[in-house]
């Protein structure tokens, strides 16, 4: 029996059909995105300094004017601006003639006044022995005591003059009043000098030590005093007047990373300036290599007390919002949760958590934008000391 064509056409298209009903069933379902992936870290956990911060300015710990105390030509220099110089070195010589004649004519008189004197002595007694026989008068003997009293005096005018003399050749050698960088000089050799004023021939700053001064607001102030009291309190009753503990003073240079400047402080205003409510404090710190030059504008930081057991976070974990910032938290079956903080210093690139976060909770420390509070994530296990490294890389090179 011959089969029917038209049964033969029309299985395979039905065969087709049935085949392509099946696939568009399959892509049809739904399949759930996979979790996103972030990094998660738990707090370091460290004891913690507190600090106050302020700016300061850097003053010389000696600055003195080198002064022409007589007059008279300059006669020469000895030594090159800009350099480095001891107390007492050499500086400039003005013209000694005219003060070494001075000091010799003294010195003369000196000699004249001591002959004079001497005479007078002999005569004084020649004067008494005769009147003691008889054969002289009184007013003889009151004649030559009233020229050795003339002499004695004369003497003595003379030795001052001798003094001044001397001290006034010694000023025309001008030497360096402190140790420290003597600056340019003022006048050129062969002006005249002193002539009715003290010329300013050149100054000398010393820059070892370097003074720091800044200011403390009455709120800064009252946390600081409760440091000293509990250090004296430390200290004990019996520690010796004048030993009060010194407070640590750190300073950093505009282009300086933290605090590499240590130093203490040495002096402090009687009391609060009314006008501006602040307390001046001065901070000493080592130049030897002078790093630090006077009149530069310096980050200070006082530490006020120290906490254990703080927890730290990588900052780039932390978060802002019309709420406040906040870290997300990895708890159990990998959901995300929202935590807002309050955060304190930046120590390395991690930031302090004061409130908000405890120790051994699991944070994302990357992958913050893929991740949502009440979320499913899949999160890779990190240690909060290798972020730390490589925040502190990353402030290095800029």
């Amino acid at each position: 029996m011959t089969e029917n064509p038209f049964r033969q056409r029309v299985g395979p298209v039905l065969a087709l059909a049935m085949a392509l009903s099946l696939g568009c069933g399959d892509s049809n379902t739904y399949e759930p995105p996979p979790p996103p992936p972030v990094t998660i870290a738990q707090p370091s956990v460290e004891e913690i300094t507190d600090y106050l911060e302020f700016t300061g300015s850097t003053v010389a710990s000696g600055q003195a004017e080198v002064r022409a105390r007589v007059s008279g030509v300059l006669e020469s220099m000895h030594f090159e601006p800009g350099s480095d110089v001891e107390a007492g070195e050499l500086l400039f010589v003005i013209e000694p003639a005219q003060y070494e004649a001075q000091l010799q004519a003294a010195q003369a008189e000196l000699a004249s006044g001591k002959a004079n004197l001497e005479r007078a002595e002999i005569e004084l007694k020649r004067a008494e022995r005769l009147r003691e026989k008889k054969a002289g008068t009184e007013i003889d003997v009151v004649k030559w005591r009233g020229e050795r009293d003339l002499s004695t005096a004369s003497i003595k005018a003379a030795g001052a003059k001798i003094a001044r003399a001397e001290l006034d050749l010694s000023y025309t050698q001008v030497r360096a009043p402190l140790s420290g960088r003597v600056g340019r000089h003022l006048i050129d050799i062969g002006n005249l000098v002193g002539e009715g004023e003290a010329t300013v021939l050149t100054e000398v700053t010393q820059y070892n030590p370097m003074y720091v001064y800044f200011n403390l607001n009455e709120r800064d102030l009252l946390r600081v005093m409760a440091v000293h009291r509990e250090r004296l309190r430390d200290a004990g009753p019996d520690a010796p007047r004048g030993s009060d503990p010194e407070l640590t003073v750190e300073v950093g240079l505009a282009d300086e990373a933290g605090f590499p400047h240590i130093g203490v402080t040495d002096f402090a205003d009687s009391g609060v300036d009314p006008d501006t409510g602040t307390l001046q404090l001065r901070g000493t710190f080592d130049n030897t290599q002078t790093v630090l030059l006077p009149g530069l504008f310096v980050r200070v930081r006082l530490p006020t007390a120290q906490r254990a057991d703080m927890p730290l976070v990588d900052e780039r974990a932390i978060g802002a919002d019309q709420s406040g910032k906040y870290v997300l938290i990895v708890a159990g079956e990998d959901v995300v949760e929202k935590r807002n903080v309050e955060t304190g210093q930046l120590i390395d690139g991690l930031r302090v958590i004061e409130k908000g976060v405890q120790p051994g909770e699991w944070i994302v420390v990357n992958g913050l934008q893929r991740a949502r509070p009440g979320a499913t994530v899949a999160p890779e296990k990190t240690d909060m000391a290798s972020l730390r490294v490589s925040a502190r890389e990353q402030a290095s090179s800029k």
